[in-house]
């Protein structure tokens, strides 16, 4: 198939640092290409892709200190995916609702995969007016807030399999927090955790701007009280497989719906387990008892640190082997859009192979 990946432009594909929704894209990006479709990346300027890529800006915006707005750019995206749009036998937007009355014209051949949290109070009503939309949840628990709309399934993310190896044995005896330093978080949680289980916590976490003030009054303090934590900083790729890899568990102490939880699954595929709270999607992520364990509170979650050796390593990176690579999410999202009402799947290549241009007819 001929596919349009439509990615946000905050972060490169694939983000430098931290940016969740720009690393998935870039996954099914490449694992489109390596089993053989014909796909065209709109993204920022400075990504990387085996893709055909269109650049939008020069670089991720927030890497720009000079934008203030990214509403402009994602509109000058909008107009380079509309110029091109007969070109595609599916297009599939990453980028929340902005497409959405763009592409009323050619809506049979569109999916939008919905990354974020779905609970806020103003969306009800815009996708009410947007049903026809394929939308793609990217686990179950996300799709509760929201109204009657039309989803096309729950995919879950996948990493590539070969990208964070497996450590059967950890090394260094810490526990490790990755992510962000924000409220619903909660890294206060994981350092009054580990200070009563007995254990060295190291966060690997980015300071949003919005976040600072959180950081100066509730975290910075709690780290410089406690010997055992030490604040690493945030992290690049590289670095993640060596985090993970040599702690003994990894912390997600949540409270707030998340929609997925990325690093749920890349701590899985380093082979070590999570401690997570019981919000939102974990409970659809997280085997309990194999792949780590599920917890309502922060003396359940000391005592899962002490029940760690009954873990095996193996089979938490089976756990991730089964369920969460690239190549099945990329399997799961070709098979959505060939069942897309308006997809060019087989007459399109036959029109490509003969020559002939895709102003044709379109058949559903």
């Amino acid at each position: 198939m001929k596919i349009a990946q439509i990615a946000p432009l905050a972060e490169s594909v694939p983000p430098r640092l931290y940016g969740g929704t720009e690393r998935i894209v870039s996954y099914l990006t490449e694992e489109l290409v390596r089993q053989g479709h014909d796909v065209t990346l709109f993204a920022s300027g400075d990504s990387v892709t085996s893709a055909e890529l269109v650049p939008i800006t020069d670089t991720a915006l927030r890497l720009n200190p000079d934008v203030r707005d990214p509403i402009p750019y994602h509109m000058i995206l909008l107009d380079a995916v509309r110029r091109r749009a007969d070109e595609f036998d599916a297009l599939h937007f990453h980028i929340d609702l902005l497409h959405m009355p763009m592409v009323q014209d050619f809506v049979g051949r569109t999916v939008t995969t919905l990354h974020g949290r779905l609970d806020l109070p103003d969306l009800p009503a815009f996708y009410r007016a947007f049903p026809d939309h394929s939308l793609v949840s990217i686990s179950d628990h996300q799709r509760l807030p929201m109204p009657p709309v039309n989803w096309a399934g729950t995919i879950y993310h996948g990493l590539p399999a070969d990208l964070l190896p497996g450590r059967p044995q950890t090394s260094d005896g810490y526990l490790a927090f990755l992510g962000r330093i924000s409220p619903e978080k909660r890294p206060d949680r994981a350092i009054r955790i580990a200070a009563a289980a007995g254990m060295p916590l190291r966060i690997a976490a980015k300071i949003d701007q919005v976040d600072r003030l959180y950081w100066e009054r509730e975290i910075a303090p709690l780290v410089e009280r406690y010997p055992n934590i030490h604040f690493v900083g945030e992290i690049n790729e590289a670095q993640k497989a060596e985090f993970l890899g040599k702690a003994s568990a990894l912390l997600f102490p949540i409270d707030w719906p998340e929609p997925f939880g990325l690093v749920m699954i890349e701590a899985m595929a380093c082979a070590t387990p999570v401690i997570a709270f019981r919000c939102g999607s974990v409970p659809e992520i997280i085997d309990h008892g194999q792949s780590g364990f599920i917890v309502d509170d922060e003396d359940q979650a000391v005592d899962a640190v002490r029940r760690l050796p009954q873990l095996d390593r193996h089979m938490v990176r089976a756990a991730f082997d089964a369920r969460f690579t690239a190549e099945r999410m990329a399997a799961d999202y070709v098979k959505l859009y060939h069942d897309l009402a308006g997809a060019r799947t087989q007459a399109a290549m036959l029109r490509r192979l003969r020559g002939e241009g895709p102003e044709l007819q379109v058949v559903g």
